[in-house]
């Protein structure tokens, strides 16, 4: 019978080799995994993606497809509401006019006494920078030909135009009759059954041609230079009618804040009972200034991080956040006194959208116009510390009993996956991903 004996150096080397094939294999996944809180090493930040949205390249060469010989007509996109839901609105009617091979007129901004504002496009947008950028992509004018300005545009309802043959069925024809109609498209638009060249159009007027008058970028540029640097813009969300609305119950707020709650909720009332639990862990409730400050401490943000927060007037129990994070600045405390009391509603929007593309890092609490408008600005400049905090989590951990470190760990890990993954980091109507 014949002896075999394996000296001790060769298992040695095995036993190394395997190891380290191991370590080859596994590192991506366990390193994101090691990341926790508690180590006291690392924020959010320092996740290493797996995944970017970057422009995709039919966007990017978008303006390569050429125009038909003759224009159909005129369109006109009216915007209502704030000043990121009329840029959604104007971005999706860009889409349209390129999609029926329409000549753009400069939109109209609705005057909205609700968001104290009455500005126009021109008051907020640089045209003329528009109109240059737009070249290739869509035709836009300033003024109509004397045989169409004399009159109003036809209107056509949009709001059950759902996509590309929608359009092309029902808008198409009231265009080619009237030659001037105005539009405003349809919330629930189905963006991906456009065109390529239609859906460039959009894109690249949303984030290619959209720059500020200079006035305007003027201020916001000396807004940005007087934040203390680094740091992060906070979006944060609680005021008075977007609780209301929200139609979610809260205890613990303060006397004066429930008094303006109760005074904007109407005939909206909240849910009670079980209802009230199920609409809370679908996510439907705004985030408290404390709930974000404990978020953001599980993410492990510093308490001494400078912090400029974006959000507009009268935002509830604020102190619940800066008994916490100290270093907050807002646009009223480094702005002139004169300054901030003449802006309207739409350039105080303009400069917190400013400061945020332009920020470190950037924080929402939730996913609204301006949200999605930001976050694929930075994607767009290559600016990828962008995060929304999940209510849903936040949420869903509390009704299972969750404190402490405990709750601590599982916010963690939930927002890590996220922003390792870029979810919700950009439109994906304009962004592609890109693995890393």
């Amino acid at each position: 019978m014949i002896k075999l004996t394996v000296k001790p150096v060769f298992v040695s080397i095995i036993l190394g080799l395997s190891l380290f094939l191991a370590v080859v294999l596994l590192s991506p996944y366990t390193t994101f995994l090691s990341l926790s809180p508690s180590a006291g090493e690392s924020d959010i930040w320092s996740v290493r993606r797996l995944v970017e949205w970057r422009p995709c390249k039919w966007w990017l060469h978008g303006h390569s497809t050429p125009f038909p010989a003759k224009s159909n007509g005129y369109i006109r996109v009216d915007c209502y509401g704030g000043l990121n839901q009329m840029r959604r609105d104007f971005c999706d009617g860009v889409g349209v006019a390129r999609l029926l091979n329409a000549t753009l007129v400069l939109p109209k901004f609705e005057v909205a006494a609700y968001w104290n504002e009455s500005s126009d496009f021109a008051d907020i947008f640089d045209v003329d920078y528009f109109i240059q950028h737009m070249d290739g992509f869509v035709k836009v004018v300033k003024e109509l030909p004397p045989e169409i300005s004399s009159k109003e545009p036809f209107h056509v309802d949009c709001s059950k135009r759902k996509g590309q043959f929608d359009y092309v069925e029902s808008v198409l024809p009231v265009l080619l009759e009237h030659k001037y109609i105005s539009l405003t498209p349809a919330m629930s638009q189905r963006r991906d059954r456009y065109p390529r060249f239609a859906k460039a159009a959009l894109c690249q007027a949303c984030y290619g041609a959209l720059r500020l008058t200079r006035s305007l970028q003027k201020k916001a540029a000396e807004l940005l230079e007087a934040i203390p640097k680094p740091f992060l813009s906070l979006h944060l969300r609680f005021e008075p009618d977007m609780v209301a609305y929200s139609q979610c119950e809260y205890r613990g707020l303060s006397p004066t804040s429930m008094q303006v709650i109760e005074a904007a909720r109407g005939d909206r009332k909240p849910w009670t009972g079980e209802v009230a639990g199920i609409w809370r862990r679908r996510g439907k409730c705004p985030l408290t200034p404390n709930e974000t400050a404990l978020i953001l401490q599980a993410l492990s943000i510093p308490t001494s991080t400078n912090i400029y927060l974006a959000a507009g007037d009268g935002l509830m129990e604020i102190e619940g956040f800066t008994s916490v994070y100290t270093n907050v600045v807002t646009k009223s405390a480094l702005l002139t006194g004169e300054d901030f009391t003449r802006m309207h509603g739409n350039t105080k929007a303009a400069l917190d959208y400013y400061v945020s593309i332009n920020s470190d890092s950037y924080m929402a609490t939730y996913f609204g116009n301006m949200d999605k408008m930001v976050a694929a600005m930075r994607a767009f400049k290559g600016l990828y510390k962008t995060l929304f905090l999940s209510r849903k989590a936040f949420a869903e951990f509390t009704y299972q009993g969750l404190e402490g470190k405990e709750l601590m760990q599982a916010l963690w890990k939930v927002h890590r996956d996220d922003f390792l993954m870029g979810r919700g980091s950009a439109l994906p109507d304009c962004f592609c991903e890109f693995k890393l």
